[in-house]
């Protein structure tokens, strides 16, 4: 019986108490936390080499969420619509960092009707809480100054010495206490909202604080990635 309440389409729609189904909700956040990293860490790599073969891709993860059951299946069509999103802002528009959000809401339609559906819901609170983290490491470089250096990190993607000599101008805005500051802030914004969702009885929920955990975490690693150098 708990071994099948964990793949229920019923638990994902009726909002059911935690003590029922707890794992699948810990089970769906942790993948939730995971499926935001692959965009950053296999897409955007690969979009710059292929971008028509990422939107084939796109068309992949849709098809598999349709042979999935709620709720991986849901879960994997918001992540499908996340990813069509970035292979067209990574593929073709990367050098504007001012239509990053703007790209990445292009499904904004489909996630919205997803809410109203259960079937879809879960993957419709994963493509919110993925463009809500995207919008908030936005702001950030955007009230920190860093839009500037974006653009010329991507117009130097193959000049190394020019790459090291960009980020380490980044690093000295990003260690200002203006940037630690806003730092500190907006990962206690990304905080209190995974903490609220983990507080509630809804699946969904779980997978929107995951989502928005996930792109902290993100940002966390890239950032000791870049003070490591």
């Amino acid at each position: 019986m708990v071994f099948t309440s964990f793949f229920s389409a019923d638990a994902i729609t009726s909002g059911a108490p935690l003590g029922a189904d707890r794992v699948l909700a810990c089970r769906l956040g942790i993948l939730a936390i995971g499926l935001v990293s692959l965009p950053v860490f296999v897409e955007a790599p690969l979009v710059r080499v292929a971008p028509s073969l990422c939107l084939v891709i796109s068309v992949l993860w849709l098809g598999l969420a349709r042979l999935w059951r709620s709720p991986y299946g849901s879960l994997t069509w918001g992540f499908a619509l996340t990813w069509l999103c970035g292979s067209v802002y990574w593929g073709w528009l990367r050098w504007f960092p001012e239509v990053h959000v703007p790209v990445e809401a292009l499904a904004l339609p489909w996630a919205v009707w997803g809410i109203a559906h259960p079937s879809h819901r879960v993957g419709a609170w994963f493509y919110f809480g993925s463009l809500l983290g995207t919008g908030i490491t936005d702001f950030y470089f955007w009230v920190n100054d860093l839009f500037p250096h974006w653009q010329m990190l991507m117009g130097h993607e193959t000049d190394l010495g020019m790459m090291h000599l960009v980020l380490d101008q980044a690093l000295l805005a990003v260690q200002s206490l203006r940037g630690i500051l806003w730092a500190i802030l907006l990962s206690l914004v990304l905080l209190s909202i995974t903490y609220a969702c983990g507080r509630s009885p809804k699946l969904h929920h779980w997978v929107f604080g995951g989502a928005v955990l996930g792109t902290l975490l993100v940002d966390i690693l890239f950032g000791l990635g870049a003070l490591s150098r």
